[in-house]
């Protein structure tokens, strides 16, 4: 007799915890990032003990580009790419690096081969060397193999497998030895481990035997890990500062090789959940004013301490949650996952690790809206904007259809939420350079469902970049007066010029009383017309928000000869995106399309990263000039259709491709190819290059 383990149960408050988890990445990475890379010393002298944002003492802003969010919200997404199954390997996590990552702009610290362990890495997957050898210490020696970033990505891998702490440490061993190997790999498995445990538990030298368990006892992370537990028990949870500095003098910077080793790291980690007794804000306190990696160890601590604690412990004291209000950003050629929020974030989790534990995915909340509001204290990036208003927002339960986004009018109330590149970004150096395309564009319909207490007014109102690269506002032309019952509010956007990036979408409340948002989306496709704004300068500026709004996985992109799109590309392929997964069944049509050098170059459709497309390419096959429609997935091309086509360099072709339900059509002077193909159902447009370069002066897109 056979007898069938069924996979345990999930926590009751499977998604709550992973809200809480996932918040206290953000709440963590955010915290620490302003002062990344201080001693603990220059912390202190400066800024004192870290009990709060520091980030306006520094004049920075708060949300940024960086890389323990975006690889951690992006990395776990290889379960959608390649299966939702444990035995995810290192392979295909390699693979998804390969789609997601921008080469020299999203993610990493592109501080080069030997130096930058992430670089490093990407460069040998790119190189045809597979994960796990792409990071391992026999390919990359054990100084590169062993800094910090394993460690730093692995809190969604435990967010997938609640309760299963072996679970969590085989999907972070595979993640981690795409780039890392040893006692990095050693920390990830075992922190991994302890945040699916802390589903289960709240004890953390339990958590702490867990993890243990999972790596070698005579690793030096276990042997560090030993010591410092009897350097707390020695020393007493209100002394951590003097168990700080027996790290520092036994495990400090200077013991280890490389720009930032996970062992110091490591170490402090440990002696802040140790020490902090289940407390978050005394768990930021004491792993922030340690100095060292901060937002990469405040980030790990963050989550772990979060998933223990549950949300109503991330607000017991101090309002961390408050100033972020949701709010992620995501760096990846994943064009409309970049500006993203937790609750977003939380469900795709969520809905991973059902998936693993053999559930369903959840019901879409309220009928699929980008933003509902459904989840305890969830603002979705939702604040006050502008000037004048009077009255505040916040998340209520007491909404018609379940929780809703609260606002409390006296007069005018501005509310939005951002859908582009904020321009602060464009001034912030981070070091991580911010890839995306915005949420919402022109032609699709924006939709609210609002009810109030008393009369008053609502409508839309966007902010899109003008040629200046200021924000400036667009009012829908209808408004509702709200009178108590439950209505819709809907707006078709009109065409802006130069299809110029919506940054910020949301609403107007005029009057005096409560409303209630129960949720805020858009539906539709896009229709538009992409030309690149004229600048006055010679030789033109292509920093713009209009550019930025294109993902450029390209080696040039640039203004040029009046052209919207100019691209080139070195050595090898090169990919130009715009727009997001939720673009479905849409036709582009570029007027004129012009090869100046290399092939296969072409138009692409449903881009789905860098590795995931369909395209139509003008190429050579068997020494014949061609047309050809394909599809790439990961290292795989397939030509789907195929004809001849005499094309020739510098000359102007007008392309049209459309993508309807699973049907494909290209065509071009009159050759026409179709296709049949399931495997990509929504995605951005992009124009694909192969050592060369092309240019198209507009670009048009509609419903198909």
């Amino acid at each position: 007799m056979v007898t069938t383990i069924a996979p345990p149960a999930l926590p009751a408050d499977y998604v709550e915890r992973v809200y809480a988890g996932v918040l206290g990445k953000l709440i963590g990475v955010y915290l620490g990032r302003p002062f990344e890379n201080w001693t603990h010393q220059r912390i202190l002298a400066e800024l004192g003990h870290i009990k709060y944002y520091v980030h306006e003492q520094l004049n920075l802003p708060l949300v940024v580009t960086d890389d323990d969010v975006a690889g951690t919200f992006a990395f776990v997404r290889a379960l959608e790419e390649h299966g939702v199954r444990p035995d995810l390997s290192s392979e295909d996590i390699g693979k998804t690096w390969l789609n997601q990552v921008v080469e020299g702009k999203s993610i990493f610290w592109w501080g080069g081969r030997g130096i930058s362990t992430e670089h490093t890495a990407f460069l040998n997957l790119k190189d045809g060397i597979p994960g796990p050898d792409s990071g391992s210490i026999a390919t990359n020696g054990t100084t590169v193999a062993e800094q910090i970033g394993a460690q730093i990505f692995i809190d969604a891998w435990a967010l997938v497998a609640p309760g299963k702490p072996a679970l969590a440490a085989q999907l972070a061993d595979a993640a981690g030895k795409v780039s890392h190997d040893g006692e990095s790999v050693y920390a990830a498995k075992l922190w991994a481990a302890m945040e699916a445990e802390a589903f289960l538990s709240s004890d953390i030298d339990h958590l702490l035997d867990v993890g243990l368990s999972f790596i070698p006892a005579d690793s030096t992370i276990a042997r560090v890990i030993a010591q410092v537990r009897a350097w707390v028990k020695e020393d007493g949870d209100d002394n951590w500062l003097v168990t700080r500095q027996r790290i520092e003098d036994n495990f400090g910077y200077d013991k280890f090789g490389g720009t930032c080793h996970v062992v110091p790291n490591h170490a402090i980690m440990v002696l802040s959940i140790l020490t902090a007794r289940n407390d978050f804000s005394r768990s930021m306190e004491i792993i922030n004013t340690c100095g060292w990696d901060t937002d990469c160890n405040a980030g790990n601590v963050a989550c772990l301490m979060a998933i223990i604690v549950g949300l109503d412990g991330l607000s017991k004291d101090v309002d961390w949650r408050g100033p972020i209000a949701d709010r992620a950003l995501i760096s990846t050629a994943d064009n409309g996952y970049a500006v993203n929020n937790a609750a977003r974030i939380t469900l795709d989790i969520a809905n991973l690790g059902r998936q693993l534990a053999g559930k369903p995915r959840l019901p879409a909340p309220k009928g699929g809206a980008q933003y509902h509001f459904t989840l305890p204290g969830s603002m979705q990036g939702f604040r006050l904007y502008g000037e004048g208003n009077s009255g505040k927002i916040y998340q209520a339960v007491d909404g018609e259809y379940g929780p809703a986004l609260a606002i409390e009018a006296d007069g005018r109330v501005e509310l939005t939420t951002t859908t582009g590149m904020p321009k602060e970004l464009t001034t912030f150096k981070s070091g991580y350079q911010f890839t995306n395309s915005p949420l919402v564009y022109t032609g699709q319909t924006l939709r609210a469902m609002l009810r109030a207490e008393a009369p008053v007014d609502a409508k839309f109102r966007i902010y899109a970049y003008d040629a200046d690269d200021e924000a400036y506002p667009i009012d829908s032309d209808i408004s509702l007066t709200l009178d108590g019952s439950t209505q819709v509010l809907e707006w078709k956007i009109p065409a802006i010029e130069g299809s110029q990036p919506i940054v910020e979408a949301g609403l107007v409340v005029t009057g005096k009383g409560k409303v209630w948002l129960d949720s805020f989306g858009w539906v539709g496709q896009p229709d538009l017309t992409l030309i690149r704004p004229k600048v006055k300068e010679f030789p033109p500026r292509t920093a713009t928000m209009w550019d930025n709004a294109w993902i450029a996985a390209v080696d040039v992109f640039r203004a040029y000869a009046e052209k919207t799109v100019f691209i080139a590309q070195n050595n090898g392929h090169g990919l130009l995106s715009y727009g997001t997964r939720e673009w479905t069944d849409y036709r582009v049509t570029v007027p004129d399309l012009t090869l100046k050098l290399g092939s296969p170059a072409g138009v692409a459709i449903r881009v789905q990263g860098l590795r995931r497309f369909y395209a139509f390419v003008f190429e050579e096959a068997q020494g014949e000039k061609v047309v050809s429609l394909v599809k790439q997935y990961d290292e795989k091309r397939t030509v789907l259709a195929s004809t001849p086509f005499d094309w020739a360099v510098d000359t102007p072709y007008e392309v049209v491709l459309e993508a309807r339900g699973a049907e494909l059509k290209g065509s071009v002077g009159g050759a026409v190819l179709s296709a049949s193909d399931d495997a990509f159902d929504g995605g951005a447009l992009g124009f694909v290059v192969t050592t060369g370069a092309l240019a198209a002066g507009s670009v048009r897109v509609q419903p198909a």
